[in-house]
């Protein structure tokens, strides 16, 4: 049995449970983000850098990845960015003597709220062989710690070197440089737990792993679908952008197995009449679909297309033009079977022909999509049949249309522009070589799963992690926690304490960042770095403030000292690039296509736009040279008697693994996290009360009981035979080797469980 570490210091009797919102925003938001920023920072460093955040001149929000538009408010953030600033720019501190208080497994009891809540980290930290604390290390004996164990492994393909999605442009491809100059392609990501099935279904129909819009195609869409995101929590600048969508015309349907309150209704805090008012209703229609069953109502929509004489219903120019493989997939979904549809998406068949009436009255249609999409077993399937949808329409490469994956971390995409791929493709590689005069590994390295199952059979025995909350964000927390205290070394650049701190390998390093918020001065003088949005668009990012100890040293420092610490006898200039990040831009604009001129034109207001051949052209980069239909199976996920799908999800009051708060105000949840959301009506069929305390039981193939304990039903309006917990809690359900097809990435919205009482 597997069970998730104690979290001891919140209380289950302070929980509260009040009916959801309708609406999201408006006054309450602006005061959530006020008083969390005065808390943190103070009210002069709350105007200092509130006022910097994704403004031309100043730093790109640590948070989500949502893009700026020309024009900017001058209060360009939202409530969760400004939670995400001011733990960042926070005046709190963890110095020596915190650690000194507190052994290791001490704070691997701790929650993650309690954790983060501690400050910033203000030096370099060093768990030596057999003690239980950290104790203060100097850089040079750090970086030498590293460089040795690396170099006494026996192949290079023995380390992994994970990357979260802050790391900038910059650091990110010094990383990757040092990576593969050390002889691996053993770079996991945070895309292989969560857009990696977007980019692989992309690659594969149009040629370009990313998405085909920009915001002015939002504005200029007819019929926006929002399927399995909820932008009022995870990109709640987005709801501004639909709002003038909806203004421009745009309809809005949100299909989701939650009701989520921004996409009902939003009262847009940059606007006076949006705090006094009622808002805007964004979405004019609602599809409370089953888990699992998109792929379902886009083969029904995608049937009906066929089927429709109405004109323009399919557009047969654009089909025979630009794509291939239509016969085939117009072959398999004529066959479609409607029970199994009706079925898989819970929703009536009156439902899916409403939605295709505004489908054929739309000329410009645009899909976004996010990880309620791509965290499922066949998840690369469902995102390739969006694409057909948009195909036989004609809604890829014009304006008002395309597809949209609306990424998380803010440069997750920049990341892997940068290298950060464990797949490297040829040509990247051999542009490496050509620019660095050295031999890039070839054989394909570890994404994150297969990273944990090498830790976990002693093939690799040292971890690196540029950033993020590993243990916390990935699956079957008891399997990953295992792994990595199996590592002879595990070392994590980072601003703040998190959970993976206290999961060590025999001898653990903690190297203290700098953070987007703050100054970066190196020996050439000032620095500044950049960030590539969720539309590709690639932009400077500078930090103001002091930073929180003067012995930080910034990301593309440490690369750069670990590379010529590990590498005798480089001929790669390190030190040129830690000098002067000019230099890193000059070499990534000889070897990333799209970034040609790229120190003239990431100083431009506003940054430039990466080529996207689809967009752009109408050019498909694909095996065939065209935009490929395919044909996708349905199969419809069933779950047995007494059971249900359980999907993860964040509460408003945390991004990714930081938990900034305990509630969730648009949910009514206050004080609490361990809540199970379930439909009145499973509840009943259950025997549980709303509010009876359960333990979630995840059921899988392999017969391994993994159980999250003491979680509080609430009934809530989801869909029947679905349930939704937060994670990281319940990241423990989810099993190692429960993956989506091809791109491997964990099914965290699939998850079979079973309810019981807690004992």
């Amino acid at each position: 049995m597997s069970r998730e570490a104690p979290q001891d210091d919140f209380d289950d009797a302070a929980l509260e449970v009040t009916a959801p919102e309708d609406w999201a925003a408006g006054v309450p938001g602006v005061a959530a983000a006020l008083r969390d920023s005065y808390e943190q920072m103070g009210v002069r460093r709350t105007a200092l850098t509130l006022l910097r955040v994704n403004q031309k001149k100043g730093f790109d929000c640590p948070g989500c990845a949502w893009p700026e538009g020309d024009h900017r408010h001058v209060a360009e953030f939202c409530e969760n960015g400004a939670k995400a600033v001011a733990e960042e720019a926070t005046t709190r501190r963890i110095t020596r003597e915190f650690f000194a208080r507190h052994t290791v497994a001490e704070l691997a009891g701790r929650s993650d709220h309690w954790l983060g809540q501690q400050g910033r980290l203000t030096e370099p930290m060093i768990k030596r062989t057999g003690s239980e604390h950290y104790e203060p290390v100097g850089w040079d004996e750090a970086v030498a710690l590293v460089a040795a164990e690396l170099n006494a492994l026996g192949s290079p393909d023995e380390a992994v070197f994970y990357t979260s999605g802050r790391t900038s442009n910059e650091a990110a491809f010094a990383y990757q440089l040092f990576v593969r100059a050390f002889g691996t392609n053993n770079l996991p990501d945070c895309s292989n737990m969560c857009h990696e099935s977007s980019g692989s279904a992309l690659t594969e129909t149009l040629g370009v792993g990313k998405g085909s819009v920009l915001l002015d195609d939002l504005y200029q869409a007819d019929l926006i679908f929002v399927v399995g995101q909820n932008p009022g929590t995870n990109h709640p600048r987005m709801l501004s952008a639909l709002e003038r969508a909806k203004k421009s015309g745009a309809r809005i349907i949100a299909v989701n197995p939650l009701p989520e309150a921004g996409l009902i209704r939003f009262k847009n805090p940059q606007r006076p009449g949006g705090l006094a008012g009622r808002g805007t209703r964004l979405a004019d229609r609602f599809l409370q679909i089953r888990l699992n069953g998109d792929l379902a109502l886009f083969q029904a929509l995608n049937r009906m297309l066929l089927e429709s004489d109405a004109p323009g219903a399919v557009d047969r120019a654009f089909v025979e033009e630009h794509t291939a493989g239509f016969a085939e997939f117009e072959e398999h979904v004529r066959a479609l079977d409607w029970d199994e549809v009706l079925e898989a998406t819970g929703l009536t068949r009156g439902e899916i022909a409403a939605t295709l009436g505004d489908v054929l009255a739309a000329d410009r249609i645009v899909v976004c999509w996010a990880m309620g999409l791509t965290q499922h077993r066949n998840s690369v399937p469902t995102i390739r049949e969006l694409v057909n949808f948009l195909l036989l329409r004609g809604n890829v490469g014009r304006p008002g249309a395309g597809v949209c994956p609306v990424r998380g971390h803010s440069n997750v995409q920049g990341d892997r522009t940068m290298g950060i791929y464990e797949k490297p493709a040829p040509a990247f590689l051999d542009a490496l070589a050509e620019e660095f005069a050295f031999e890039p590994p070839r054989e394909h390295g570890l994404d994150t799963v297969d990273a944990i199952r090498a830790m976990r059979d002693g093939r690799a025995k040292v971890f690196f992690a540029m950033g993020g909350n590993f243990v916390r964000a990935t699956p079957d927390s008891a399997v990953t926690e295992a792994a990595m205290r199996g590592c002879r070394l595990t070392a994590q650049v980072s601003t703040k304490l998190n959970r993976s701190h206290a999961v060590t390998g025999e001898q653990a390093l903690i190297l203290p960042a700098l953070g987007r918020t703050e100054r970066d001065v190196q020996a050439g003088g000032a620095q500044f770095v950049s960030v590539e949005d969720s539309m590709g668009m690639v932009h400077a990012s500078r930090g103001r403030l002091a930073p929180a100890s003067p012995r930080l040293r910034s990301e593309v420092a440490i690369v750069c000292a670990l590379a010529r610490a590990t590498l005798a006898g480089s001929s790669i200039g390190w030190a040129a690039m830690e000098r002067d990040y000019d230099v890193i831009r000059d070499h990534v604009s000889r070897v990333v296509p799209g970034f040609e001129g790229y120190n003239a034109k990431v100083r431009e207001p506003g940054g430039f736009t990466l080529p996207h051949a689809p967009r752009d052209e109408r050019r498909f980069p694909t095996a065939t040279g065209k935009a490929n239909f395919t044909a996708n199976p349905l199969e419809v996920l069933r779950v047995p008697e007494g059971r249900l799908l359980l999907q993860t999800v964040r509460s408003h009051d945390q991004y990714n693994t930081t938990i900034y708060g305990l509630d969730d105000r648009y949910r009514g949840v206050k004080a609490g996290r361990r809540v199970v959301f379930v439909h009145p009506g499973d509840l009943e069929a259950l025997g549980l009360a709303d509010g009876a305390m359960v333990d979630l039981v995840s059921e899988w193939s392999d017969g391994v009981e993994r159980r999250a304990e003491r979680f509080r039903t609430i009934a809530y309006a989801t869909a029947r035979g679905c349930a939704a917990a937060y994670f990281p809690e319940t990241n423990v359900l989810v099993p190692l080797d429960s993956t989506a097809q091809v791109s491997n990435t964990p099914t965290s919205k699939s998850v079979v469980v079973r309810l019981e009482p807690a004992g």
